[in-house]
């Protein structure tokens, strides 16, 4: 078993697994991260965009990380132990940082609801998501909820593959899903944001750059190795489980590219 990595601390035992699945994974995260949608944000209009569209994969997030803390601990009553206690704390501790983390107050607050305050303070409109969220409420399947909001394709492909891992109810898969699809692209990811966003946008993304520069610390220093444990521990030594940890992951990774050629398309910058 993986030693639990001290918190703040990045430097953990790497398995030659998980080695091993990260090169077979280098050339999609390349790809990714040198997409030219992190440069095209040029104006505030463009950012609005791109926050109208991304709102939805810090959404589905969520429900993957819920898909494993359901899959990984009892969630329901009576409570029995179930799996390994190392993995329910992995899992419970992401889900703590994730589902009430906090804000520059110090308030709780999930990532989510940070992103839609975000969105709020610049101006982005919040009622695609809105309505997405009411009709869930409401019962509706994810799917059907999608049909509802006139938004980009590449949203609901996004989406939709997010939920067709998790509607696999394999456990090692939606933990790939999470940890090489979320976790251990979003600190590059998110740096490329970051860069100049402040001098360019002055006194209007006070919290977006904030929700940014949190995710980047908490998901490198953090969530990454702790996730990558539970990868670890889960895919053992079943080398069908990693092969098809490897093909999830990548297949997470085109949708990421995908879901970023269509918000750049849409960008106004663009037309």
């Amino acid at each position: 078993m993986l030693e639990q990595p001290e918190p703040g601390k990045s430097n953990f035992y790497m398995s030659r697994r998980i080695t091993a699945l990260q090169q077979g994974l280098r050339e999609h995260k390349q790809r990714l991260l040198r997409h030219n949608v992190y440069q095209s944000l040029e104006t505030l209009d463009d950012l609005k965009v791109f926050m109208e569209h991304h709102v939805f994969a810090v959404w589905d997030f969520m429900s993957l990380l819920k898909a494993l803390q359901r899959d990984l601990t009892c969630t329901s009553m009576p409570w029995v132990p179930k799996g390994s206690p190392s993995t329910r704390r992995l899992v419970n501790e992401i889900v703590l940082e994730e589902e009430t983390d906090v804000d520059q107050e110090g308030k709780p607050v999930s990532h989510f609801e940070l992103y839609l305050q975000a969105m709020g303070e610049c101006g982005a409109d919040t009622q695609k998501i809105e309505l997405f969220l009411e009709a869930i409420n409401e019962g509706k399947s994810v799917n059907n909820a999608l049909d509802l909001v006139q938004i980009d394709a590449s949203v609901k492909y996004f989406v939709r593959n997010t939920f067709r891992v998790i509607d696999s109810g394999n456990t090692s898969a939606i933990a790939a899903a999470f940890t090489f699809g979320r976790e251990d692209l979003i600190p590059d990811m998110f740096r490329n944001l970051i860069a100049d966003l402040n001098q360019r946008f002055p006194g209007k993304l006070r919290t977006f750059i904030y929700y940014l520069n949190r995710h980047v610390q908490l998901d490198e220093e953090v969530h990454t190795p702790l996730a990558l444990q539970m990868v670890d521990e889960l895919c053992g030594d079943d080398d069908d489980k990693w092969q098809e940890a490897l093909e999830v992951s990548r297949e997470c990774i085109e949708q990421r590219i995908e879901l970023w050629n269509g918000i750049r398309n849409l960008l106004p910058s663009e037309a």
